[in-house]
């Protein structure tokens, strides 16, 4: 097998993984929205301590969960495996690869800890936010793999004034909120509020008990929707410049007002399993392109020297133009 085919063949191991996690993301959240977490009772990783258990619908959906999971984990060592071989020297790589593998493993170990022994809602919420690293992680290795000698070229280009603080702090934040929700569900307090925008028809219910936490994470979105549409405003402002960080902005605005549509709708439709679904898919790819466009504000390694003089030969607006009314 030539060397090119070989990336070839490793580049699309890198796209079954991303989305071989994605359905690890959402089947993980079809078990917490059914309350299938004890579908196999407490046996792991055999499921009511046999290899084919007998079938029920929250036995199916736990094992399915848990058999996805591992045939991910194969696919994740056969594209370790292709890394090692093509592309150990790249940085990105040598943070990546051992980040999606570690957050793999820690989410396979919180969710049999899960079923082992009861965990609190503080714990089980972590269980979604490791599971997003995981997906963003992979993503992130696929995107590198994908735009490798090509739209990676803009990383090379100069980068508006405090993008890249913004970048990182709406991954940040995004986390945060994500974090707050999935709190929200493990305490089964998503119906504490069961009107939208107001909350048990007031503005300000307060910060205690259930509908404290409703409420919390209702600003947290809101918050989160305002972060995301300044950084598309000004991402805009450099779509000549930098192409990449404009669509990735906008693309990550839609993704946000799609979240919060979702969640209203799950609010107003007593949690509809699909609408439920729907709102965990829609953040794990919000989270993905805001990691995708952090990325993006980091500067090509050094040892890529033909990408970047690529980048600077393909430019049409003069860097001059970057100062000026653009800032």
């Amino acid at each position: 097998m030539g060397e090119e085919h070989g990336r070839n063949l490793v580049r699309r191991l890198a796209v079954t993984n991303a989305v071989g996690m994605f359905l690890v993301v959402m089947l993980g959240a079809t078990v917490t929205t059914t309350g299938s977490g004890e579908g196999c009772g407490r046996s792991w990783p055999l499921c009511h301590g046999r290899f084919i258990p007998e079938l029920t619908l929250p036995t199916v959906i736990e094992y399915s969960h848990r058999l996805i999971t591992g045939v991910e984990g194969v696919l994740m060592a056969g594209l370790a495996v292709g890394l090692l071989r093509y592309w150990r020297s790249r940085r990105e790589i040598q943070i990546l690869l051992p980040l999606m593998v570690l957050t793999l493993v820690v989410q396979s170990g919180l969710g049999a800890w899960a079923v082992l022994a009861p965990q609190s809602p503080l714990v089980m919420a972590l269980h979604f936010g490791i599971s997003l690293t995981a997906f963003a992680s992979v993503l992130l290795m696929a995107a590198v793999l994908r735009e490798e000698g090509g739209s990676e070229r803009y990383r090379s280009l100069p980068l508006p004034p405090g993008f890249a603080a913004l970048a990182w702090c709406s991954v940040g934040f995004t986390y945060l909120v994500v974090y707050l929700g999935a709190y929200v569900r493990h305490t089964n307090a998503s119906l504490a509020c069961l009107d939208w925008p107001l909350c048990q028809g007031q503005l300000v219910p307060g910060f205690s008990g259930p509908v404290g936490a409703v409420f919390l994470h209702r600003l947290a979105a809101l918050a989160g929707t305002l972060l995301l549409a300044a950084l598309a405003l000004y991402a805009a402002r450099w779509r000549g410049q930098r192409p990449d960080l404009c669509w990735g902005s906008l693309v990550a605005l839609g993704l946000g007002l799609a979240q919060s549509a979702s969640g209203a709708v799950l609010v107003l439709s007593r949690l509809d399993l699909l609408v439920s679904l729907a709102h965990s898919g829609i953040v794990a790819l919000l989270f993905g392109t805001l990691c995708y466009l952090a990325l993006h504000t980091l500067p090509l390694p050094v040892s890529l020297p033909a990408a970047s003089e690529q980048a600077e030969r393909e430019v049409t607006v003069p860097v001059v133009a970057i100062s000026g009314s653009e800032r």
